[in-house]
């Protein structure tokens, strides 16, 4: 892990609101791309960005975001870490661009991950992990799914397997924003209870604010000391977070603002801005 020495926050949430901002405008101008579950997972994508994975690093920690729709999010971060230029940034979903809507190996080897269908991220990371434990490796893969991607049952025989093997070495982070597409995740299939459940499986579970920095660095930081389970945090979040009328609203799960919306909501990341 890249952590060292005292965690400035009000920096931490100063880059989630650039990188916020970089969400929106990638999806705006480019017309197309989802909003909603990107902005959901905006904090903990900025804070494993900034503070744990060290991109520059050839043997490293690895990030696998299975819930690929939400790649803005992760696009702005790697921006902000210098790896992808300005001018890139309004290449989103282009043909031929790296950019492109889901995570792509090929494109980009940073995001570590091609994704497409929902559920298979954790397949991937159950296997890296299994590879890392043979090698003795001491990295982590960090795993991120939405919470509706636990619907699928490839999730489920990944939980079980990562169990069976006590793979100490993988997170999964599960983006529980309450909504799956544009409809609750509970009217769709109950989940819950979800810790519980984990926990059978045998996975160490913890609960977090997934908005809240020093939420996430305490329990992220403290995941090393934890040995002989597979580890899961389930980030508690808002879909459109930080953007007021695409809060908890199913409608910007895959929605493009107008421009009077798109003004509106510049103004609303602005104020909060000011106010770190």
């Amino acid at each position: 892990m890249k952590i060292t020495g005292t965690i400035d926050f009000d920096k931490l949430r100063m880059i989630a609101n650039e990188n916020r901002k970089k969400v929106l405008d990638m999806v705006y101008f480019g017309g197309s791309g989802h909003v909603g579950g990107a902005l959901s997972a905006t904090d903990v994508i900025t804070y494993l960005g900034e503070c744990v994975i060290d991109y520059d690093s050839k043997e490293r920690d690895k990030f696998l975001l299975s819930k690929g729709h939400a790649v803005p999010a992760l696009y702005a971060e790697l921006h902000h870490l210098g790896y992808i230029q300005d001018a890139e940034l309004s290449t989103f979903r282009e043909i031929n661009s790296r950019l492109q809507g889901h995570t792509n190996l090929l494109h980009m080897p940073l995001t570590d991950i091609t994704t497409g269908l929902l559920g298979q991220g954790l397949s991937y990371g159950v296997g890296m992990a299994f590879a890392k434990k043979l090698k003795k490796s001491r990295n982590t893969i960090f795993v991120m799914t939405g919470d509706g991607e636990m619907h699928e049952g490839q999730i489920w025989e990944a939980l079980m397997q990562a169990g069976h093997y006590k793979l100490d070495n993988l997170v999964l982070i599960i983006d529980r924003n309450g909504l799956c597409s544009h409809q609750p995740v509970e009217n769709v299939i109950s989940i819950e209870p979800l810790r519980e459940r984990l926990e059978a499986f045998g996975w160490n579970v913890k609960e977090i604010n997934g908005h809240n920095m020093e939420e996430i660095h305490s329990c992220v930081s403290g995941l090393n000391a934890q040995y002989g389970k597979p580890k899961c945090i389930i980030s508690h979040t808002v879909k459109g977070k930080g953007i007021s009328f695409m809060e908890n609203n199913g409608k910007w799960h895959r929605n493009i603002p107008n421009k009077d919306e798109y003004v509106a909501a510049c103004k609303e990341l602005s104020l909060a801005r000011e106010g770190i």
